[in-house]
């Protein structure tokens, strides 16, 4: 008796997967997590990492700038308040290299107070949420944003 498999016709140009798919499904996406609270990251890099995406930390906007040098993401999730450097200015700085422009950054913010909202877009962040965040929730915001920049790659 024939399987399934076995009778499947064979893939077409149509429906091979193309090569810069397949690297990514090979490649874990690297998210960095730049936040100073040591509990939120936890719980967040966890989450992540249970659906298959590589997470490195940074304490403050310092840090995140260095990260970012040394092997950019896929993809920054960036507390505003931090110390040291925090996230409004550390969004700046990598808006400022043009090299950097189109690396998705998704603000966080645990006291959200009147205009953060609106300085962190000026700052350069493609999103902003409040903290608490649910997990799913910030999830779907960094696939949404991951997938945005997938189609900006294959159209140009």
């Amino acid at each position: 008796m024939k399987s399934a498999a076995d009778t499947a016709p064979p893939p077409t140009l149509a429906t091979r997967p193309r090569a810069d798919d397949l690297a990514r499904e090979t490649r874990q996406l690297r998210v960095l997590l730049a936040d100073d609270n040591e509990t939120n990251s936890l719980v967040i890099e966890d989450y992540l990492q249970s659906h298959g995406y590589a997470v490195v930390i940074a304490r403050n906007g310092i840090e995140a700038l260095e990260q970012i040098q040394i092997e950019p993401p896929d993809i920054v999730l960036m507390d505003i308040q931090m110390p040291g450097m925090d996230g409004l200015e550390a969004t700046r700085r990598v808006r400022a290299d043009p090299g950097l422009r189109a690396l998705p950054i998704i603000a966080l913010t645990a006291l959200a107070m009147p205009g953060d909202r609106e300085r962190c877009l000026e700052a350069g962040a493609d999103a902003y949420f409040t903290k608490p965040i649910s997990l799913r929730t910030l999830l779907d915001a960094l696939e949404q944003h991951l997938h945005k920049t997938d189609s900006t790659k294959q159209a140009g």
